[in-house]
């Protein structure tokens, strides 16, 4: 009977069975290992038929990791539902707790700085084209107004106006 549906199988096409379908919609399918009809063994294939089958729309994570692992063979078994819930429940809290590690470690930035423990950073906004040679170098004024936190060397020129 085997043989008989092997052969079916070979008549009319490749047969596939549906393994799964993730939360986006992408189908995914085995095909098992078979023979031809020449008697050459032909390896199992792992497919998935997406829910956005234009390719110029492909964006990365239009596969869970999880699935993505199985279609390329890494894991033997392809995910459970409660694998995947679990998975993206883990990566919600990693989110969130990164989030609050940001927020700490801005608020002590903010601290530091207001307590004159660190120097705040310049922000210079420059003028002009990057080839230019004066591009990002700040235009010096006759009266000297460099402080601690933005002075340059070489910055103050005296007036040559005024003479001793």
């Amino acid at each position: 009977m085997n043989k008989m549906i092997g052969a079916l199988r070979r008549t009319f096409g490749v047969v596939r069975e549906h393994v799964g379908t993730d939360h986006l919609g992408n189908k995914y399918y085995i095909v098992p290992e078979q023979k031809t009809w020449t008697g050459r063994l032909v390896r199992a294939k792992r497919l998935v038929e997406a829910s956005n089958p234009t390719e110029h729309e492909y964006m990365e994570g239009s596969i869970p990791i999880e699935w993505d692992a199985w279609i390329r063979g890494r894991r033997k078994e392809p995910p459970s539902v409660e694998e995947l819930a679990e998975n993206e429940a883990y990566r919600q809290q990693i989110k969130l707790k990164a989030m609050e590690v940001e927020e700490k470690d801005l608020a002590l930035k903010a601290k530091e700085y207001e307590q004159g423990l660190v120097a705040t950073p310049s922000r210079t906004v420059a003028a002009g084209h990057a080839a230019a040679t004066s591009f990002g170098k700040q235009e010096l004024g006759e009266e000297p107004t460099s402080t601690a936190n933005t002075f340059q060397p070489g910055s103050w020129r005296p007036n040559p106006k005024q003479k001793a």
